[in-house]
């Protein structure tokens, strides 16, 4: 029988399987910086989507000067066709702005008669995103919120 001390030197000299115990170690780190860098550009393609289908419907907005709810209906069709998003995702409203306030109303009744009236639509699109590490109860669902403000009238 071998003593313990020559086989803890044996052991130590031993070069075989030291391949196999450094990638043991090494592989699981590695996938889930893979998987994490993944979700990453995931969560940055998602994000600049949103802000593309918004930007393209300011643009639509500018150059239509949308004062129906029809022209409205159409421009949140816009976004939804190209973002994958439902109606309640995509919020298309009129602001308005009477004189030199500094506030935003609703409804350009609120404004005192003969009053400037700046026109605004506003384009709210909101989205979530869960990353796969989630599964995991490491993080949560992300909210993206994008709004964009056009003068319209």
């Amino acid at each position: 029988m071998i003593p313990l001390a020559k086989l803890v030197r044996n052991l130590g000299r031993d070069e075989r399987g030291s391949i196999l115990l450094e990638s043991a170690i090494l592989i699981p780190a590695l996938a889930m910086l893979s998987v994490g860098t993944y979700q990453v550009s995931a969560m940055v393609a998602r994000q600049n989507e949103l802000q593309s289908a918004v930007a393209e419907a300011a643009q639509i907005a500018l150059v239509s000067k949308p004062d129906q709810s029809s022209e409205r209906v159409a421009i949140q069709g816009v976004i939804m066709a190209s973002t994958g998003l439902g109606a309640s995702n995509v919020v298309i409203t009129n602001k308005f702005r009477c004189a030199a306030a500094t506030a935003l109303v609703d409804a350009s009744t609120s404004c005192t008669s003969g009053q400037t009236v700046t026109t605004y639509l506003l384009i709210a699109v909101t989205d979530t995103f869960t990353p796969s590490w989630t599964e995991f109860g490491v993080g949560s669902a992300l909210q993206f919120r994008v709004r964009r403000m056009v003068i319209v009238a």
